[in-house]
């Protein structure tokens, strides 16, 4: 019986999956989507049940491709930051806080507060929607929760926990671990002092192990048990499925990551970009932006245009939306491109502004954040595009304007669940290599009126 490869990756608004056969192709994908929950301003939160539902759903929707064949291993890729607090069951005992949430800025300050050398060993921003500042304020503001807790896991662990059951120890993996504000990048390890500044008992971390270890093995109806890798983050996933080794990537989902692989740790002091473990034995830079799909999903509901027809807008109007200027901050960023206290907006409206202006403007502003994004990390040549936020042409178009450089967009429906399919098949012995094919260079066409509405979204 051939066998499968399934890989999954738990996004902010849906779960994609994908299987691979031997050879690396992609011969069924699924897909559910859910909606981010804001039970009050700038809280962004998703139950983990929610998760496994959507898994099902997808798992079902490939069960007729699938008949016949045997499933090797699942891998997860998961959204980066997230902190959901489990029992020793590995239950979730509250909605998971994910990475656009802002209920912890105040905390960010225990961060500032820590000694230079301490500050600097982490080389990271300091973000609140973080894990490590999540914790604080839960610790602060929810101690009983945090008493009953047995672990603290990223989403893909908190999947895979529920998956694999209570005999598994909880455990995450180095990518993940890296992007928490508790783990010393220079000593690769987590961090006492960002534990202390938590107010949390170090014992509520996760054991760390190699991303395609085997943690545990899953039942599944059609196909037995499952033997389920440890998994990883998803941009370093992304960078996996693309194989990007020497060449930027750009990866466009709800948020944007500006990705470059080969990064050397180095002591930083809240520096504007980031550097994180990836799924093998390296390190990668990243400039990242909160606000990208995001924004792009908001303004399409405030248009009233499903996302197909925002984009034909777009593009039905030249270069520089009619004066209009979009701001995409709708929740804060980081500190690298704008500051967390951000907001989004439309300016240089008119009595002759239309919707189409409109739709215009919003692309071009979040691929405006995207290039001063990239120019945080710096380096340059050819990019490799990946995300589901690419799939149209004048978003590739205007990434390749914007930047100035070829943009080749790999055609994936999910780089990182084909990336953790990988994993899977490094961990149970099925080792595959996905061929890559990417489209056609996308050259960047000069464009005065394209830079004029640049140099008026950055004075706004």
């Amino acid at each position: 019986m051939s066998a499968v490869l399934l890989g999954a990756d738990v996004g902010t608004s849906g779960l994609k999956l994908v299987a691979l056969d031997q050879a690396g192709r992609v011969v069924a994908e699924g897909e559910a989507g859910y909606d981010l929950d804001r039970p009050q301003p700038g809280w962004a939160e998703t139950h983990p049940v929610v998760w496994r539902r959507a898994l099902d759903d997808a798992l079902a929707q490939v069960t007729p491709a699938l008949a016949g064949r045997r499933v090797a291993g699942l891998g997860l890729s998961g959204q980066m930051h997230g902190t959901v607090l489990v029992d020793a069951a590995g239950a979730a005992l509250a909605p998971a806080v994910l990475w656009p949430d802002a209920r912890a800025d105040a905390e960010v300050a225990r961060w500032r507060a820590l000694p230079d050398a301490d500050r600097a060993a982490l080389a990271n921003p300091l973000v609140a929607g973080m894990t490590g500042p999540v914790l604080a304020w839960l610790a602060a503001h929810r101690p009983e929760l945090v008493a009953r807790a047995a672990a603290v896991l990223l989403p893909k662990d908190a999947l895979r926990a529920g998956l694999v059951g209570a005999a598994a120890p909880p455990v995450t993996d180095r990518s993940d671990a890296s992007a928490t504000l508790v783990w010393d990048v220079v000593a690769d390890g987590w961090s006492a002092a960002a534990c202390a500044a938590a107010g949390i008992d170090p014992a509520l971390l996760p054991e760390v192990r190699p991303s395609a270890e085997v943690a545990g093995t899953t039942g599944v109806a059609w196909a037995g048990e499952v033997p389920v890798v440890v998994g990883g983050a998803d941009t370093p996933l992304a960078l996996l499925a693309s194989g990007t080794r020497d060449a930027r990537q750009v990866n466009l989902g709800s948020g944007v990551q500006v990705l470059a692989p080969g990064r050397r740790p180095a002591p930083a002091d809240d520096p504007p970009v980031h550097c994180y473990a990836d799924v093998e034995d390296g390190w990668y830079g990243m400039a990242a932006l909160q606000n990208g799909g995001l924004a792009w999903s908001w303004v399409a509901g405030v248009l009233g245009m499903p996302p197909a027809e925002l984009f034909a807008a777009a593009a039905s109007v030249p270069p520089g939306a009619g004066g209009v200027v979009f701001r995409p901050f709708l929740t804060g960023e980081r500190g690298g491109v704008a500051e967390p206290s951000a907001r989004g907006g439309w300016t240089g409206l008119s009595a002759g502004t239309t919707r189409a202006d409109l739709a215009r403007a919003a692309v071009e502003g979040v691929l405006f954040a995207v290039g001063a994004a990239a120019e945080l990390l710096g380096g340059g040549g050819p990019v490799v595009l990946t995300g589901g936020g690419g799939r149209s042409p004048v978003v590739r178009q205007l990434l390749a304007d914007v930047l100035g450089v070829p943009v080749r967009a790999l055609p994936l429906r999910s780089a990182s669940a084909v990336g953790a399919a990988r994993l899977a098949g490094r961990g149970t012995g099925v080792p595959v290599d996905p061929p890559r094919e990417p489209g056609q260079a996308v050259e960047p066409r000069p464009a005065p009126a394209l830079e004029e509405a640049r140099r008026r979204w950055r004075a706004a």
